[in-house]
């Protein structure tokens, strides 16, 4: 397996949908959309649905009712008003998600998701399903394997590069092959910061954002904490994603 990484949505290649490219992408945004999707599938939401256009999100909306779905918005790191939820991992928790589908739009990881959306196999990764995620794509035995970070409106970002390498770290141990320099440069990160990854969050500017808007000390300690779950979010159809457990 060939493993490539790509700082943001505009640096992937053209070849992205094509027979020459990758047959398999894992699209992360750890603060804070994959970190959530990964927990409200988890704790039994139906499906996860993601829109970069708040439009089509609303347009799909009428098509569930009220009691059958929740809205998830977040812009600049903030909850979307009239939206049921922001983009908090510790806020989808079962009484809250169970059985319903999520539709959802924040700042960059759902357009990480659609830029990517026709590809083959498509999941979302962050720190709490790393592994289970890891071991998904091993047992896939794909050829070339794309990781999209989700960076921050469209600029590099520190804690999204630090989930690659820590995938990455995974992958190559297993055989992989490093395909690009930015995933060698982000397997450097991961070896930097593995032993505190929630300092490495708390010091990107996006976690800097995050804590001048807000208390969201229990995001951080969620989003940081490493292989603590065995759902792999899964793209069923064009921007839907499942639980798929390994």
């Amino acid at each position: 397996m060939q493993v490539s990484y790509f700082h943001a949505a505009a640096d992937v290649p053209d070849t992205v949908g094509s027979a020459d490219g990758p047959d398999a992408a894992v699209v992360i945004d750890v603060l804070r959309a994959t970190t959530t999707i990964a927990w409200a599938l988890h704790n039994g939401a139906e499906a996860v649905q993601a829109f970069a256009d708040l439009d089509e999100l609303r347009a799909q909306a009428q098509l569930w009712s009220e009691s059958s779905r929740l809205l998830l918005g977040e812009r600049g790191g903030c909850m979307l008003d009239g939206f049921d939820l922001g983009n908090s991992p510790v806020a989808v928790t079962p009484e809250v998600v169970q059985g319903k589908r999520l539709l959802m739009s924040t700042t960059n990881g759902t357009r990480a998701l659609q830029r990517v959306r026709d590809v083959a196999c498509v999941v979302t990764a962050a720190l709490p399903n790393r592994r289970a995620v890891t071991e998904r794509l091993l047992a896939g035995q794909h050829q070339r394997l794309l990781i999209l970070g989700s960076g921050w409106e469209g600029t590099y970002s520190l804690e999204d590069s630090l989930a690659a390498g820590a995938i990455g770290e995974l992958l190559v141990s297993a055989g992989a092959s490093v395909a690009n320099d930015e995933l060698q440069a982000a397997l450097a990160l991961w070896n930097q910061w593995k032993h505190d990854p929630e300092a490495c969050l708390r010091t990107a500017s996006h976690g800097q954002r995050l804590i001048g808007i807000g208390n969201h000390d229990a995001d951080f300690s969620c989003c940081a904490a490493l292989d603590q779950i065995s759902v792999v979010p899964t793209q069923v159809e064009p921007g839907v994603l499942r639980a798929v457990p390994v």
